[in-house]
């Protein structure tokens, strides 16, 4: 079914219509001074031997052209169904204040902020990509979506924040992965969460109940742990030792089938969506035929130029 996107154009059929009927009433002009013409066999012998309907079709053909085209200014569509692939990975990044801390160079949310970026530019087209903050609370930064810009721009701009919510991070991702569009397919997507974290929970929901949770969607969860035993931060001009909680990662990754890292390269990173699988559902989308439009009155321009060019030597 063909539908306009712009349907305000059509007012542009208007004028057409206008020099159609300014066509025909000249025509009927003609016909009716011809039969006050009294002497029909003079008018027979003055005027050569007419083209009959024939002299109608190059003006009737250009008023096509010109309607067409009036329709084109509209822009038509059809819908369309697109295949479109529902496979998702969720980011959760920590940005409590003990991801300040430079042991890991430049400090632990830098060195978090690039592995995330690498990360999602190595990342298959098809699939969606969220991002997921963490501190008190955990927020939906970016939903789960294929523009990729609008991910990596999220990254780079996180702010640090009072307490780390672990746990909370894991269950604010799970329903993002539940948002994703059926669109005729049947569950919830494929999906993985990534945690960038130092660990230690100090606020929200357990790590355990967490891990349950993603068990039970089954959604793997791999955990990346930035930081040294040794590392400090400065929080209100007290010296605070921040060291990492491995052991919370290390089980939040083991209890739902993820991988756990401390120094995660790309390649790495790649195990956590290789056996993913796919999801595809399907979305209706508008595809223009504008080009069709301008190829049907192109074609109709031609035939009436060539027709009056052959049958009265003139263009139109």
């Amino acid at each position: 079914m063909i539908r306009l996107l712009q349907p305000w154009w059509l007012l542009a059929v208007l004028p057409v219509l206008a020099l159609a009927a300014l066509y025909v009433w000249r025509q009927l002009r003609r016909r009716d001074y011809a039969l006050r013409f009294t002497n029909v066999d003079l008018l027979r012998t003055v005027a050569p031997k007419g083209l009959g309907w024939r002299r109608h079709l190059p003006a009737t053909a250009f008023l096509l052209a010109l309607l067409v085209l009036a329709g084109a200014l509209a822009r038509p569509a059809v819908d369309t169904r697109e295949p479109l692939e529902r496979a998702t990975i969720m980011l959760a990044i920590d940005v409590s204040l003990s991801m300040q801390a430079d042991d890991v160079p430049p400090n632990r949310l830098e060195a978090a902020q690039e592995a995330a970026m690498q990360f999602v530019a190595e990342l298959p087209e098809t699939y969606n990509v969220g991002l997921v903050s963490f501190a008190k609370s955990a927020n939906v930064l970016v939903p789960p979506t294929k523009d990729r810009p609008a991910v990596t721009g999220a990254i780079d701009g996180l702010v640090l924040a009072e307490a780390t919510a672990t746990g909370e991070a894991v269950f604010t991702c799970l329903e993002a992965i539940r948002s994703v569009p059926a669109d005729g397919a049947s569950g919830i997507p494929p999906a993985r969460i990534v945690l960038l974290s130092d660990g230690f929970r100090t606020a929200g929901r357990s790590v355990e109940e967490a891990a349950a949770a993603a068990q039970a969607a089954n959604v793997p969860v791999s955990t990346i742990a930035f930081g040294t035993d040794s590392g400090h931060v400065d929080i209100g001009g007290q010296l605070q030792r921040v060291p990492v909680d491995r052991l919370a990662l290390a089980e939040l990754a083991e209890s739902t089938e993820g991988f756990f890292y401390e120094a995660a390269t790309v390649s790495e990173l790649k195990q956590v969506y290789q056996d993913m699988g796919s999801s595809i559902g399907f979305r209706t989308e508008p595809r223009e035929i504008t080009q069709w439009y301008a190829g049907i009155a192109l074609l109709l321009a031609l035939c009436a130029g060539a027709s009056s060019l052959v049958w009265s030597s003139r263009m139109i």
